[in-house]
């Protein structure tokens, strides 16, 4: 008895730990790797995308059935009212008139149609499997463009949450002058202008940490929806994730692009292209296919064919044969088609040509803003050290009466610049990583 009131009144417990657990669990950080990993598996473009493959195996069976046998089967009655004579010249100079058939008429059957050889139908089985490959790359595509939007909303939000750091210190620092300023204007030695000085500094400061964190709330929600997330859903994400730069990675002077999905797409574009023009010129070829039927048919003269009846007569028939189809004329139209498809392919090649082009460009710009970044980083880096220096020193003027207000506020407005340009430095950066990482062909590598 005594065992089993303990088991109860751990019960509660139990209960609570639970509760404990799942809390913990919905505030679990998010890392990159996290929030890319999640995006990939519950992002509508991603799962419409995954569709789409599946849509496209259910084509290429569509396509492929066309080679199969074609099986129909047919049914039908008929009642004839009146019944058709056919007249005869019996050959001495009489004629003489006989009904052809009955009032009720009953036939059934089945047709069967297989292709012998059909140009036509060969080239779409090919075209059918290379467009399977096209809606895998398209799938790869898109979760590389999700990848891509999903880390740069992440680096948004880090970024905020960085300046929302930099403006609570900020706020901290104003209110212990404020304080100090407060004390003196009561011992009267400071004016009422200063007070009001360092209390619109302190407002000021205040509103803008109002609209970082309406900024901070609309990016999570902007992540959480690239993601695929529940916008309702809460996100914690750590600090470390935006951590120092102090060196460049290794770059290249070129890089070999056939490994991009956009260029393996229009590879397999070109391939479609070229099977379509193909296509078009299966046209021109002969076509051979084996065909049968077989047909039951019952005729009577009243409603009663289906049973044993005298008046009933049935029979069947059947037929097997070779059906050739050669085109001789159709008006150019062939020929239009196939130059059109000419066309096609001819601009592909230059899409090709300026992809290629484009994604040199962005590596190249990649590379550019990469430099341009660690420098800056560097310089905003010693910068934001210096300020933060000639503001403590600033500081401790000021209470020492060494130094006035306007100094003070003066410096510790540079302060806050230059913390917020070192944050936005270490920003651009990894937006400029990012591209560079992309332009390598490696963007998945972020989720793995």
């Amino acid at each position: 008895m005594n065992t089993i009131i303990k088991q109860i009144k751990t019960i509660p417990l139990l209960l609570l730990g639970l509760i404990l657990s799942n809390t913990v669990s919905a505030q679990q950080t998010l890392s990159l790797k996290d929030a890319l990993n999640y995006a990939i598996e519950n992002s509508a473009k991603v799962k419409k995308s995954k569709m789409d493959i599946e849509g496209g195996r259910y084509k290429v069976q569509e396509v492929r059935a066309q080679a199969l046998p074609q099986i129909t089967g047919n049914a039908g009655l008929t009642y004839n009212p009146i019944i058709g004579q056919l007249v005869a010249d019996l050959g001495d100079g009489t004629t003489r008139s006989f009904k052809m058939g009955q009032k009720w008429n009953s036939s059934a059957g089945v047709q069967l149609s297989q292709q012998l050889f059909n140009q036509t139908v060969f080239t779409g089985l090919q075209a059918a499997r290379s467009s399977e490959e096209y809606y895998n790359l398209t799938s790869q595509y898109t979760e590389e463009q999700i990848i891509e939007l999903v880390a740069g909303n992440y680096y948004q939000v880090l970024v905020n949450r960085q300046q929302m750091n930099v403006i609570d210190t900020n706020i901290k620092n104003v209110k212990v002058i404020e304080n100090i300023i407060s004390n003196q204007y009561k011992n009267g030695l400071a004016k009422k202008i200063d007070v009001d000085r360092i209390k619109v500094n302190l407002t000021n400061l205040e509103t803008q940490r109002s609209q970082i964190l309406n900024a901070i709330t609309q990016l999570e929600n902007q992540l959480k929806f690239s993601m695929g997330m529940p916008v309702s859903a809460n996100i914690t994400l750590p600090k470390t994730e935006l951590t120092e730069v102090t060196q460049l990675p290794e770059l290249s002077d070129s890089l070999n692009f056939d490994n991009r999905t956009e260029i393996k797409l229009l590879d397999n574009q070109d391939k479609l292209l070229s099977l379509q023009r193909k296509a078009y010129v299966a046209e021109y070829y002969p076509s051979l296919a084996l065909t049968g039927n077989y047909t039951y048919s019952s005729q009577s003269g009243s409603f009663d064919f289906l049973k044993s009846s005298n008046t009933a007569i049935g029979f069947g028939s059947s037929a097997v044969g070779l059906t050739l189809k050669v085109p001789i004329f159709n008006g150019f139209l062939t020929r239009s088609k196939i130059r059109q498809a000419d066309v096609d392919i001819r601009k592909a090649k230059e899409d090709r040509r300026e992809s290629v082009n484009s994604l040199n460009l962005a590596y190249e710009n990649a590379k550019i803003q990469l430099r341009n970044n660690i420098n800056t980083i560097n310089a905003q880096k010693k910068n934001a050290q210096l300020a933060d220096e000639i503001y403590r020193s600033t500081q401790n003027n000021y209470n020492n009466g060494l130094a006035n207000l306007t100094d003070l506020l003066d410096t510790e407005n540079s302060l806050t610049e230059a913390q917020n340009s070192y944050i936005q430095a270490l920003l651009n950066y990894k937006i400029a990583e990012i591209q560079l990482i992309k332009s390598n062909g490696n963007i998945k590598s972020l989720a793995k």
